[in-house]
């Protein structure tokens, strides 16, 4: 009997390690069978991205989407006086939320009916190695135990934040009114999703801090210049490149004042309310880590999930800080339970190697940023001979056609076998084109090979463009 424990059993990691040790149990030596302890005591309970995070938030985005496409379409009359009805937005989030934690919790439910499954829905913490204690009563000793706790906001250590009224990216989830004026920290993908909706829907005047001298820093500085044009020009936010953030106080109005610097100089800027979408951090609090061997921090999770100090806890998801984003969390949570049993059948662990592969629903999902595989950057750090090849949506006729002709892609291509390595876009549709361009990158189709057939006029022209030049770059290299 080999009995595993996963700590974190609502969420999508945690979930993942159950059906996969579920799916391969008889991987196992004869004789030995499984007992699996699933344990979470979140309320409702559903998992992170089901009630706090990716669903939610495109919920409410689509609200502000429809406002934005109308309001910025010339051809309509009449939009000036539209408007968006928070309360009805926030209730609808929550009836979809209500329903998909619900079948999240069923799915757990209906695992734990299984032949050596239980369930536990109560707290869990390390008292020794291995050694977990429930609900303050009940003490187990697995052989393997799997955190999949998620994360939690990461609030900076910036002098004053804690004498300041803040609001993080679940508070706007739930936000049925918004205050004039406020200070966006954070301008990472929690920002730049956020910050037009409070814009669009909730007609607040935003000031945004951004370190750099533009967002989107892992890509070609065209991509974060276009979405600094954009949320300027067509959502009124106020962009600080540049900028550092030193203290906060309080107005005497109840407000925040936030000094910064920028260009040498130390100003401050004052709004009525602060947003925090700072990122997240593992959430390890309460877990007692401290009676145990394991010494979280830079590295303390190997590349096969498993804790550094401690070959038999694995970490998946949000909490091992190694990328957090629903689908790697996912595939994290397969990868540790394929290495729980080969690590128990005495085999080499494999290390989960991800091609990175995300999208960020910057501009309202209206211009939502992809990226699949290797960017210009990685492909040189890697010592790779590419081919790199950009073009602008509005040189397709259709992004034109459809009112939408700002935005870029870009496609990465190996100079030396013809693969298609790498793409990158940030325009209308670029969310839907993710998948057909993983599948290109993640086999490796030799551009030369993808097939030549626009569906015109359809968005997808420009990966067809894109195609065509890289070829013809391929070719006269060859000649």
């Amino acid at each position: 009997m080999v009995h595993i424990a996963v700590i974190g059993a609502y969420g999508s990691a945690g979930v993942a390690v159950a059906d996969e040790l579920l799916a391969r149990a008889d991987e196992l030596d004869a004789g030995d069978d499984l007992e699996l302890t699933l344990i979470d005591d979140g309320d409702p309970g559903g998992g992170l991205c089901i009630l706090r995070g990716c669903m939610p938030s495109k919920d409410v985005l689509s609200a502000g989407q429809h406002l934005y496409q109308a309001r910025h379409d010339p051809r309509l009359e009449g939009t000036g006086g539209l408007a968006v009805d928070p309360e009805t937005v926030v209730a609808r989030k929550d009836e979809h939320v209500a329903d998909f934690a619900s079948h999240r919790r069923e799915h757990v439910h209906d695992l734990a009916e299984r032949d050596g499954v239980e369930f536990v829905r109560d707290s869990a913490r390390f008292v020794d190695d291995r050694t977990l204690e429930i609900g303050g009563e009940r003490r187990i000793e697995p052989e393997y135990v799997v955190i999949a706790t998620g994360s939690v906001p990461a609030v900076p250590s910036l002098p004053g934040i804690d004498e300041v009224a803040s609001s993080t990216s679940a508070d706007v989830l739930d936000a049925t009114a918004f205050p004039d004026s406020a200070i966006v920290m954070g301008f990472g993908y929690v920002g730049l999703e956020l910050a037009p909706y409070l814009s669009e829907v909730g007609g607040v005047d935003l000031t945004v801090i951004e370190h750099d001298d533009h967002p989107l820093d892992e890509v070609q500085p065209g991509y974060g210049e276009t979405i600094l044009d954009l949320y300027r020009d067509h959502f009124g936010i106020e962009v600080l490149t540049d900028a550092h953030e030193r203290r906060l106080e309080a107005t005497d109005e109840g407000g925040v004042r936030l000094f910064l610097e920028r260009d040498g100089d130390e100003r401050s800027i004052e709004a009525d309310h602060l947003y925090l979408f700072t990122g997240r951090r593992p959430n390890l609090d309460g877990l007692g880590l401290e009676r145990t061997r394991l010494e979280p921090g830079s590295g303390w999770v190997t590349s096969t999930m498993q804790a550094a100090d401690d070959e038999r806890v694995f970490v998946v998801g949000d909490a091992n800080d190694r990328e957090p984003i629903l689908h790697v969390a996912k595939e994290q949570g397969f990868a540790a339970a394929r290495n729980v049993l080969a690590h128990r059948r005495g085999e080499e662990c494999e290390p989960y190697a991800n091609v990175p592969h995300h999208v960020i629903f910057s501009g309202l999902g209206v211009y939502p940023f992809a990226r699949i595989g290797h960017t210009p950057a990685t492909a040189a750090d890697s010592g790779m001979d590419s081919i790199v090849v950009t073009r602008e949506a509005g040189s397709d006729g259709v992004f034109r056609t459809k009112n939408h002709p700002e935005g870029l892609a870009t496609l990465v291509v190996d100079a030396d076998s013809g693969a298609v390595i790498g793409y990158q876009g940030l325009h209308l549709h670029a969310d839907v084109m993710a998948k057909t361009m993983q599948v290109i990158v993640e086999m490796r189709l030799d551009v030369r090979e993808v097939p030549d057939r626009a569906y015109h006029p359809t968005t997808p022209e420009i990966l067809d463009g894109l195609v065509r030049d890289a070829r013809a770059e391929l070719e006269a290299r060859r000649e």
